[in-house]
């Protein structure tokens, strides 16, 4: 078990969360459970990663920074490509990390790489108007 395993281990998942309660951090999600997320919150951030990927751990103290900042306000969430092959099929994620932004359930902006906060946070504050 790597690094990253044990880093989304500590993270929330949709069942822990009471109906109408915002997560703290990121949450995890599954193919199982993609569209719950969805419908439930009205912006989110999906981080599309694999464990094996450099970047992907790059930006994971990125995505939980900015989970932390906007609780109540945006949910970051963090789906595995390579154990939910069917939701990243579905958005055409070709390379990881990439996040996808949602808002009111519809794509709305797509990120493929890994930034720094500085560029990454500008970007998505302003799906908060």
């Amino acid at each position: 078990m790597g690094w990253f395993r044990k880093e989304e281990e500590k993270l929330q998942t949709l069942r822990d969360l009471p109906e109408g309660a915002y997560p703290d951090g990121p949450v995890v999600v599954t193919d199982g459970d993609f569209d719950e997320l969805l419908r439930r919150f009205p912006l989110v951030v999906v981080d599309f990663w694999a464990e094996w990927c450099m970047p992907c751990r790059m930006i994971t103290p990125i995505i939980r920074e900015l989970a932390e900042a906007y609780r109540g306000k945006m949910v970051f969430a963090k789906l595995n490509v390579d154990e939910n092959p069917s939701t990243a099929s579905r958005y055409n994620i070709m390379s990881i990390p990439t996040l996808l932004v949602f808002r009111d359930g519809e794509l709305v902006d797509q990120i493929v790489g890994a930034s720094p906060r500085s560029l990454l946070e500008p970007r998505l504050s302003k799906y908060l108007g």
